[in-house]
């Protein structure tokens, strides 16, 4: 089945899930199934310069058509799947959906009354999986997508310059398109298909950074204890308490920024946390960093180990910036995207992403890269589903878009 409907079928059945503990890239076996699919299918359409790399990075290039002129873009989407379920997924489809309840085949219940998003897919074509595992439009949808519209520009009748395409592993681990060799590639820019509802135009995230904190403590015998134990658990119970509690993913919309706590283990001699710490405002991020720095001091200046070592180190990394600084400097690149969506008979729903992409990783690397919607809705959780008549638009954006540049940028 080469249909975009019967593409993503086929994808979804892959298990690709991400594998955070996993020491190689890709980080599971099943992204390494799934690259070598897509290269055989991408030969089969008749690309040129298709690859699987060493990290199971799958890269192809459509020639451009005769008297094409304009610059070479890009489409991607990641292969991995979340981490949050297992990602081998029993697809159902749902035709003609009615606007009401679906039972999934574990009794799960996806009901409009919980996610009303629903309610506005009444008539169109769902696909959901079967409520012990995620569906994996996120971002099998993307692939297909990208796969189909890459079919329907092989057979002719739209002009296009060069498109190129690229496959890539562990997103949902952090990882991004890290390891993509940019000069290799040749994209002068690109469009990540990793979005959720139709329409979606994504432009802007978070800046983020991940903390981890470690806790080290005294452990003496709870009756002789005064003034020597020092417990992990409660040290890091002050630094979760020095937290702004109105400030959590639970708390926040929009671009408003959080701490999110990922991870607490301890015992009464070492604790570990894991927090996450995202703003899209770059001096509202670099004052969370700094927040959370002082709550280490403070921690500090209360606890010292008898060794004279500090009991609570924080070690910081940051993760990705905020796209939009760079995509501010390349405007064609949205304003297009505006305008595909809009010849398309759409209506473009801009929004910061509450969250990241590889294109964030991407344009800070010198590949502007925005995110378009993919049709998948509740993704990272067994109540995931994909609408085919969304996809379907997703499709004819992408040909629409290769359209726009065939003969260079297009003006404003």
């Amino acid at each position: 089945m080469n249909s975009l409907l019967g593409r993503f079928l086929r994808y979804v059945r892959i298990d690709t899930r991400a594998d955070e503990a996993g020491q190689a890239t890709p980080s599971s076996p099943g992204q390494w199934a799934l690259a070598r699919l897509l290269a055989e299918e991408l030969t089969a359409l008749g690309l040129h310069d298709v690859r699987v790399g060493g990290h199971a990075y799958v890269t192809a290039r459509l020639e451009a058509t005769p008297g094409a002129t304009g610059p070479a873009m890009a489409f991607l989407a990641h292969l991995d799947t979340a981490c949050e379920a297992p990602g081998a997924a029993q697809p159902r489809v749902i035709k003609d959906y009615d606007g009401g309840d679906i039972r999934l085949d574990t009794g799960l219940l996806l009901s409009p009354r919980q996610f009303p998003a629903l309610a506005g897919q009444a008539g169109k074509t769902l696909i959901v999986a079967g409520g012990d595992t995620l569906l994996g439009a996120d971002d099998k949808a993307g692939i297909a997508i990208i796969m189909t519209a890459l079919e329907r520009l092989c057979r002719g009748g739209t002009p296009h310059g060069p498109v190129l395409v690229a496959f890539v592993p562990d997103e949902e681990i952090g990882h991004g398109a890290e390891l993509l060799d940019l000069d290799a590639f040749g994209a002068a820019f690109a469009y990540t298909v990793d979005g959720t509802g139709l329409g979606t135009l994504e432009w802007e995230t978070f800046n983020a950074a991940r903390a981890e904190i470690g806790i080290k403590g005294v452990s003496i015998h709870p009756g002789y204890a005064k003034d020597r134990m020092i417990n992990a658990i409660l040290v890091a119970q002050a630094v979760l308490d020095a937290l702004p509690a109105d400030e959590t993913p639970a708390t926040t919309s929009g671009r408003e920024g959080f701490f999110h706590v990922l991870h607490c283990s301890g015992e009464v001699d070492a604790a570990h946390l894991s927090i996450l710490v995202r703003d899209h405002d770059a001096r509202a991020f670099a004052a969370r960093k700094a927040r959370l720095q002082a709550i280490v001091d403070e921690c500090n200046r209360r606890w010292s180990l008898p060794d004279g070592q500090p009991a609570v180190v924080l070690e910081l990394r940051d993760q990705y910036r905020n796209m939009g600084e760079y995509l501010a400097r390349v405007p064609h690149v949205v304003d297009t995207a505006l305008r595909a969506m809009r010849d398309c008979g759409l209506t473009p729903q801009v929004s910061p992403v509450r969250g990241g992409t590889d294109g964030a990783r991407l344009s800070a690397r010198g590949l502007p890269c925005p995110n378009l919607f993919c049709g998948g809705r509740n993704c990272h959780g067994p109540y995931e589903y994909a609408v085919l008549e969304d996809m379907e638009q997703a499709v004819r954006v992408l040909i629409r878009l290769a359209e726009l540049y065939a003969h260079g940028v297009p003006a404003a």
